[in-house]
């Protein structure tokens, strides 16, 4: 371990981590997993967990969690649905009808959240369209976003994941890929595309610890997303190699991670051998 890695790992008092494809693959938690997190907790470093999937509201994720075996509550959870509520107040504060292409839980908070969710008809125009990972996705809700994309409705995407992880022999189509067929039907991009890389939710873990940039490592499996986040934040981006990123694809990348694990097992071992444990 090089004196300025070293160093690096010293200053780290919160990790904040991904979740799929960083401590469990779709519904089977990783071995290392609680293991890692206890070690932590040795150690004093806090944990929080960021995810870009919306398709869950948090209570969902807690009681994943709680199945798993982690230990977890309210406020260690970020996730881009909140997230884009509070952007969507911020700068569209006049809207409250909107046309949501999601699940029925994430339609569900924006609901518990005050705003309308418009039908799939012409005739109910929204003041807002928003897009986000979709598996119950309807043919033609998509036709119906498309068609509000191309009348120049204000736009929103919860996340720019181009597929979601899974340990299934399958591809899970997420929102970015969503994004990318409205815009070949339309020729319309988001107006703005909430979570990760998007800096805010690590921005919100400075402000609710007290903490500094270089406090925090971003620990992640995609390098688009959660390495790129951490660069934005000027935090410690550490790429584990468990989940969707090969190592080939990292090193291709134009903003290195400041470190590359095989997976959090590997982190945890390097933050206690940093601190001589």
């Amino acid at each position: 371990m090089t004196e300025e890695l070293r160093d690096a790992l010293l200053k780290i008092k919160h990790v904040a981590l991904d979740m799929d494809g960083t401590i469990y693959l779709s519904d089977s938690i990783f071995p290392f997993t609680l293991d890692f997190l206890d070690k932590l907790g040795r150690m004093g470093i806090g944990y929080s967990f960021l995810t870009n999937n919306p398709t869950r509201s948090l209570e969902d994720y807690l009681s994943k969690l709680t199945r798993m075996g982690i230990r977890a509550d309210k406020k260690q959870m970020y996730s881009t649905v909140p997230a884009t509520i509070d952007y969507i107040r911020a700068n569209y504060p006049s809207a409250r009808k909107l046309f949501l292409l999601g699940t029925p839980s994430m339609i569900s908070q924006f609901e518990e959240a005050g705003f309308i969710n418009a039908e799939d008809s012409a005739e109910d125009v929204p003041d807002l369209l928003v897009v986000a990972f979709d598996p119950t996705l309807v043919y033609s809700r998509l036709c119906r976003a498309s068609w509000w994309a191309s009348r120049g409705i204000p736009y929103v995407a919860t996340n720019p994941d181009r597929v979601c992880p899974t340990d299934q022999p399958t591809v899970l189509v997420d929102c970015g890929s969503l994004c990318s067929c409205i815009e070949y039907a339309t020729g319309r991009r988001p107006d703005a595309v909430i979570g990760k890389p998007d800096p805010a939710m690590i921005e919100g873990i400075e402000h609710r610890y007290g903490l500094a940039a270089e406090e925090i490592a971003m620990v992640g499996d995609r390098i688009y997303t959660d390495v790129e986040c951490a660069y934005n934040a000027g935090a410690f981006g550490v790429l584990v190699l468990s989940g969707e990123t090969t190592l080939e694809v990292a090193k291709a990348w134009p903003h290195s991670p400041s470190l590359i694990c095989r997976d959090i097992e590997e982190l945890g071992c390097l933050l206690e051998e940093a601190r001589g444990l």
